[in-house]
């Protein structure tokens, strides 16, 4: 896996994926996202370094990034239920058809191109930058009651974009939950625990994909899940993804949010710079 790395540029790359493991564990935490949206760059920058195979390393980017997510999840979920924020109620009814848009989502990941990939991640985080810079903290908190055709549709999207993004939901679950007046801390809550149910039917659908029909020999992966960087990720992230979720009732998020929205907005510039020069 190491062959042709010096010693110094092993411990750059580790260095690199320590801090955006930092970065992505708080954020989950923070903002209710599952951190993937920043793993999955910082993933993909290291399969590069180490020379995986230019056809595989964004599905292995995606399917790591969702593995990394499950203990995240728990450990962001397990914070916010302490301060009562998350809704079980709608997780019951919603669940489900997350879970089957995971699946129905697995199918579209495994047979897209890496570049193709890449155009859609970059479009992605572009939207969600912009989404929280101008419009994350204007949604009131008027609750609402969410139809189940609606409930249905979007679980089914949400789990469905998930996959191809690697990502636990956030991003999405959180504006859809302020759209019917859940308040910013009852959404990132119950968030954290749709990010778990798309992460564990994600992370086990791509690895099984990987293995089972595409025949992915990356090293030290099963199917489209790395080993060492989920070994790497998953400490850091379980370590500071309690510590953002307790800051959510502590202090104002809106200038936090600009700020990693302009993040993702260089991101997304990044990811577009890789499709056209793929």
């Amino acid at each position: 896996m190491f062959d042709g790395l010096t010693f110094y540029e092993l411990l750059n790359l580790v260095s690199i994926l320590a801090v955006a493991a930092t970065i992505s564990g708080f954020m989950a935490g923070l903002l209710g996202v599952g951190g993937g949206i920043l793993m999955v760059p910082a993933l993909y920058y290291a399969f590069t370094v180490l020379h995986f195979d230019e056809t595989t390393k964004m599905h292995l980017s995606l399917g790591t990034s969702l593995a990394i997510i499950i203990p995240t999840s728990v450990m962001s979920t397990k914070t916010h239920m302490q301060f009562k924020a998350v809704d079980f109620a709608l997780i019951k009814s919603f669940g489900l058809f997350v879970v089957a848009g995971v699946i129905l989502g697995t199918v579209m990941a495994s047979n897209l191109e890496t570049k193709k990939l890449l155009l859609l991640f970059s479009i992605f985080s572009a939207c969600v930058g912009i989404f929280f810079i101008f419009f994350r903290e204007k949604l009131g908190e008027t609750p609402r009651n969410i139809p189940s055709a609606i409930k249905s549709f979007i679980g089914t999207f949400i789990g469905f974009i998930s996959v191809p993004l690697g990502i636990g939901g956030g991003s999405l679950s959180v504006p859809f939950m302020r759209l019917f007046g859940y308040s910013i801390r009852n959404a990132i809550g119950t968030s954290a625990a749709i990010g778990f149910l798309i992460s564990v039917a994600g992370a086990v659908s791509m690895s099984l994909s990987g293995r089972l029909f595409d025949d992915v020999n990356s090293p030290l992966s099963y199917g489209y899940v790395n080993l060492p960087g989920f070994l790497v990720f998953v400490p850091i992230t379980m370590m500071m993804a309690p510590i953002g979720a307790r800051l959510v009732h502590k202090i104002d998020k809106g200038l936090l949010s600009k700020i990693f929205g302009f993040f993702l907005l260089i991101i997304a510039v990044r990811s577009f710079y890789e499709y056209l020069h793929f």
